[in-house]
């Protein structure tokens, strides 16, 4: 059995733990994206799921590039009402949204556990200076010896990164390191030739050689693929969404990342170690 099954309508039997996936579709109207989180939130609470994952910039979006017009500050109208929401559910949230920075934003998924509390923040590392867009002019990075973020639900351990990231193995890697057994990919990914290969391909690469489970959840709507996927660490892929704004929900069943860990101890064989630039 693959470590990522569709779930079913019964609440998750431990030590699975259950996370919806809710590909929304983000503009420059707060208001809306505020009412798609929580009506996302609510979906995973009827859906028995202790966890829901929005994309990148799920607070606000604009193809042609998220910067301070778009930020609000943590305890803005976005976070807090994520926070109310969890709260209310017993649902925990990861999500990301735009921080206001230094001159420029910053790019920032935040994870909300079920009782409401801010348990971290992740500010993005890898910009996305490729492919003709140039995110650092909007955006400042985070630091990269910055701490992982990295939080337990129902005692499987998630990891957070985001978009670009995923094609930098060592962001996952550091991720591992820290003892995540789930990474969790919250993305804006932009849509171009074989953009939806690139994500796939990618994102069953960082579940294969980490031994872990990856969750990528895209962003609908223009300039945007959408597709998200949810990857065992085996490689299988055990749920996936096509361009349009969607709703999934897996259990990801812990022992079963052991058991691959198990038949496949490259993380115990590795000769090298991620040290940040």
């Amino acid at each position: 059995m693959t470590a990522v099954t569709v779930a079913n309508p019964s609440p998750p039997v431990r030590p699975v733990v259950r996370v919806s996936v809710a590909q929304v579709a983000s503009t420059e109207d707060h208001e809306a994206n505020r009412r798609a989180a929580v009506e996302a939130i609510a979906a995973a609470a009827a859906s028995h799921a202790d966890l829901v994952v929005l994309p990148e910039y799920s607070s606000a979006f604009t193809p042609a590039g998220v910067g301070l017009e778009l930020a609000e500050p943590v305890d803005g109208p976005f976070v807090t009402t994520l926070r109310e929401h969890a709260a209310s559910t017993g649902v925990a949230v990861v999500a990301g949204t735009a921080l206001p920075g230094a001159g420029r934003a910053s790019n920032v998924i935040v994870a909300v556990d079920a009782h409401g509390d801010l348990v971290g923040q992740y500010h993005k590392v890898h910009l996305y200076d490729a492919f003709g867009s140039r995110e650092s002019d909007h955006l400042e990075p985070g630091p990269a010896d910055a701490p992982p973020l990295v939080f337990d639900v129902h005692g499987l351990r998630f990891g957070v990164m985001t978009c670009y990231d995923l094609r930098f193995p060592e962001s996952a890697r550091r991720l591992v390191d820290a003892g995540a057994q789930v990474l969790l990919v919250p993305a804006a990914w932009a849509s171009g030739p074989l953009k939806v290969e690139h994500f796939t391909t990618l994102a069953t690469a960082r579940a294969i050689e980490n031994t872990a489970i990856v969750v990528g959840v895209g962003l609908a709507g223009p300039g945007v693929i959408g597709h998200s996927l949810a990857v065992g660490p085996d490689g299988v892929v055990g749920a996936a969404l096509d361009g349009d704004p969607g709703f999934a929900t897996v259990d990801l069943d812990p022992e079963q990342v052991t058991a691959v860990r198990g038949r496949n101890p490259s993380l115990a064989n590795r000769r090298y170690r991620v040290v940040p630039a």
